[in-house]
């Protein structure tokens, strides 16, 4: 991820990674031995937790097809991307619209190295990797203006990443030092964990004793006073599972402890 962390990672198959453990709770082949540990022991805890890493992940997939197919957005820019699973950013975005541009970031090697060997995009569109930071916005905005034309619309993608941000005023400066370099009609699209169950706040607990970078639950409260000054749309900020469920069922879907929103720049 392209996590709250100072300085450059180093590659250490020993020490728990938290790209690597969501990659092994997401049933990916992407992590080493220290990732399952502390990945088995969370879900003794929390043994629901892989489905949930899988129903956010759908969460994701929803909301780049609504943003590439009725909202006509065109640019993404996803930090913390995390390792490559099913329904990347990309992929999404170009099987709705082949000309989508999207630019990645992380500052994770392993990340980088498989985003670079794995995502590739389509021949209309463009796909490119930054090595950068969540911290650093301007480097990252910089670094993004080689692939995509920040005077167009663009929507910033944060799942589940802002968690590695312990103050709420650092987490919104950075949405901000980004949201307020793009024009009206981008959008923000984001998850994170929520602490509206025990069981979920004794896992994050377990994870912030091993795994780097630690990660900080959120109340959806919280989570909405991000999005301030944006156009919330609807549903709302509601639990990943109930954001757009697929399928026509009047029955909402069971509720997760992740929660979401996707805001548009007025």
């Amino acid at each position: 991820m392209a996590s709250g962390g100072q300085g450059r990672p180093k590659l250490d198959t020993g020490v728990p990674q938290t790209a690597r453990i969501w990659n092994y709770l997401l049933g990916g082949k992407d992590n080493f031995a220290a990732d399952r540990v502390v990945g088995d022991q969370i879900i003794s805890t929390l043994p629901q937790l892989a489905e949930n890493a899988r129903l956010s992940r759908a969460y994701l997939a929803r909301a780049v097809r609504h943003l590439a197919g009725e909202a006509g957005v065109r640019q993404f820019l996803d930090i913390g991307t995390g390792l490559p699973t099913a329904d990347n950013t990309h992929e999404v975005a170009q099987a709705a619209a082949p000309d989508a541009r999207i630019v990645y970031v992380d500052n994770d090697p392993l990340v980088l190295a498989h985003a670079r060997a794995l995502l590739v995009g389509t021949p209309e569109g463009a796909t490119d990797y930054i090595d950068a930071d969540l911290r650093d916005p301007g480097a990252i905005l910089r670094e993004a203006s080689r692939t995509l034309d920040l005077g167009k619309p663009v929507a910033l993608i944060l799942m589940g990443v802002l968690g590695h941000i312990e103050s709420d005023e650092e987490a919104k400066s950075i949405i901000d030092s980004i949201m307020g370099k793009l024009p009206s009609g981008s959008y923000l699209a984001m998850y994170d964990g929520s602490d509206t169950s025990e069981a979920v706040t004794e896992a994050v607990r377990i994870w912030n004793i091993s795994a780097n970078p630690k990660y900080h639950l959120r109340s959806p409260e919280r989570i909405a006073r991000l999005f301030q000054g944006l156009d919330l749309i609807e549903p709302g900020v509601v639990s990943v599972t109930r954001w757009r469920p697929a399928g026509g069922s009047d029955t909402l879907p069971a509720e997760i402890d992740q929660y979401c929103a996707v805001g548009r720049k007025p």
